[in-house]
């Protein structure tokens, strides 16, 4: 009987949990220059662990961060939601996806707070309010700002419209307004200052309608790590509001990399994270190919030379990205076995993948192989990843599928 399963994803908390405390170290970090420090007790960190927090499970990461100090989670969808407030009965709940139809009375129920935009979503939660019984303001809202990321959010020209909505679902309360900046990590982006014209452009039409939000934000990972979150902070300090810093993929040990003039400060934070996902399996087998041999389909690579091939049980149906494959003419990803690199040879298939151990003569069935993670002082991240299939840390840490059985470690 299997005692631990070949291929697993392990979650370590220690590494959740010290990134979470960094992160929260940043928002106190003294740097007179470029912040305010007596903004800081007014702002606070909202942990997003949508998409199964970024492909290591809901289920450890969200307890694990509120017991860490996180007093906020940012989800995507209500049945997120409702599955995180099982898992976490007191914290407050961000649905950061629009509402959808027929959402509202289960997103009451569960007590999250949603992401609105339209007049129609407004409507929809009225009606279930009113459903509930429920009293004045007693339904807190997130109203999303459209500020040129054109995807989320409502654009400045509708806003007028939507506070009138607003202000005629009064067991609605706007407790908080938000934007999404599309280029954070790139430092000098002159789109930053345009969105962030339109963000407060905004803010000070709602405040002119008479709303008074207790939350305005717009920070996340990269505002944070390149220390440039006393920009976000100015709008909610004018508004007498508080803010939010929405770190994702931070939390999980990685961060995009920055652009601009001046990002010492960034990439120095950056390298402070731990990757928190160490992704393994083991050799199935192994065989030796002479000179010729086709290795994998369509015959993309075939044996230059002798060569001793390993066989590994994971493939793209386990989240392992197809463009790591390799054919004779290029170069694809690379595995660790006994701290050295065995690259893979051959196409990624659904199921399987064979990688070169001739320079590893040691290699037997049953080694551990790391596909994420470190061996003997050497590692791969998912940057690595993401280098090799011309993709995103983000995509290759939430690729990883569901049947990859998630361990968690200390």
């Amino acid at each position: 009987m299997l005692t631990s399963p070949v291929t697993r994803a392990e979650i370590s908390r220690s590494r959740l949990v010290a990134n979470f405390k960094y992160l929260q170290s940043l928002l106190s970090a003294s740097d007179p220059p470029r912040r305010a420090p007596e903004l800081a007790a007014s702002t606070d960190l909202l942990a997003v662990v949508k998409a199964n927090a970024y492909g290591h499970g809901l289920s450890p990461c969200a307890p694990w961060l509120v017991q860490a100090g996180a007093n906020w989670l940012g989800i995507t969808s209500v049945e997120e939601g409702v599955a995180l407030r099982r898992l976490c009965p007191k914290v407050r709940i961000l649905v950061m996806r629009g509402l959808m139809h027929g959402e509202a009375d289960a997103l009451i129920d569960a007590q999250l707070i949603p992401t609105v935009w339209e007049p129609q979503q407004l409507l929809w939660l009225s009606d279930a309010a009113h459903k509930h019984n429920l009293a004045l303001g007693s339904v807190p809202v997130h109203l999303e700002i459209d500020s040129g990321m054109s995807r989320q959010g409502v654009d400045l020209a509708d806003l007028e419209k939507l506070l009138e909505t607003l202000q005629h679902t009064p067991e609605l309360r706007l407790s908080g307004v938000y934007t999404h900046f599309a280029s954070a990590d790139m430092l000098d982006a002159e789109q930053n200052q345009l969105q962030r014209a339109a963000f407060r452009k905004a803010v000070d039409q709602i405040a002119a309608a008479g709303f008074h939000p207790q939350w305005i934000h717009a920070g996340n990972s990269s505002t944070l790590l390149a220390q440039q979150h006393d920009l976000q902070n100015a709008i909610p300090a004018k508004h007498g509001a508080k803010t939010l810093i929405r770190p994702g993929i931070a939390l999980y040990g990685y961060a995009p990399e920055f652009s601009g003039s001046d990002i010492a400060a960034a990439e120095q934070a950056r390298a402070q994270l731990q990757p928190v996902l160490a992704w393994k399996t083991a050799i199935a087998s192994t065989r030796s190919a002479p000179p010729g041999t086709a290795v994998g389909y369509n015959a993309t690579f075939v044996a230059p030379t002798a060569m001793r091939l390993a066989l590994l049980p994971v493939g793209y149906a386990d989240g392992l990205n197809r463009k790591l494959s390799s054919t004779n003419s290029s170069a694809g990803g690379h595995v660790l076995i006994h701290g050295s690199a065995a690259p893979i040879v051959g196409r990624v298939s659904m199921d399987l993948t064979v990688v070169d151990v001739t320079h590893i003569p040691n290699a037997a069935p049953g080694d551990e192989v790391v596909i994420l993670g470190e061996q003997h002082g050497q590692r791969i991240t998912a940057d690595d990843h993401a280098r090799w299939a011309r993709s995103i840390p983000y995509e290759i840490l939430c690729a990883i599928a569901p049947r990859v059985p998630r361990v968690i470690c200390k």
